[in-house]
């Protein structure tokens, strides 16, 4: 036995700006809006059994008195689809994403920072 992983929860100041912007990165659609609360996921979530396509995970945005203060624990890994590595970076930047150099030295991702601070990294395109 095993568990899935059904949905992320991401605290935040701003749940309905950091949700659009997650949402317009992740091509996810917002599945329900409540004040405070936010979730966002793909269009379609196919169920799996055993050994199946995994489903993917939704996130939820829930808004929290403090703002980040540290380096996360936890980051997503994004890889882009159809097109550079260069060229998804400069998407996300337009979506008002930034670059962050959190000591990473050289190495084959970009670590980016979401509108609230958040780090995540763009890997290479998949070939």
């Amino acid at each position: 036995m095993a568990s899935l992983l059904t949905e992320l929860g991401i605290d935040c100041r701003d749940p309905q700006a950091l949700a659009g912007f997650w949402s317009q990165v992740l091509d996810y659609d917002i599945l329900s809006d409540e004040p405070g609360l936010v979730t966002i996921g793909p269009r379609t979530r196919q169920a799996t059994g055993q050994g199946g396509a995994p489903i993917p995970a939704v996130l939820t945005f829930a808004w929290v008195p403090e703002g980040k203060v540290v380096k996360n624990r936890l980051h997503m890994d994004l890889r882009p689809v159809g097109t550079s590595q260069a060229a998804e970076v400069q998407r996300l930047m337009r979506l008002g994403a930034r670059r962050a150099d959190i000591g990473q030295a050289q190495c084959s991702w970009v670590v980016m920072v979401d509108p609230e601070g958040n780090e995540f990294c763009v890997l290479s395109r998949a070939e």
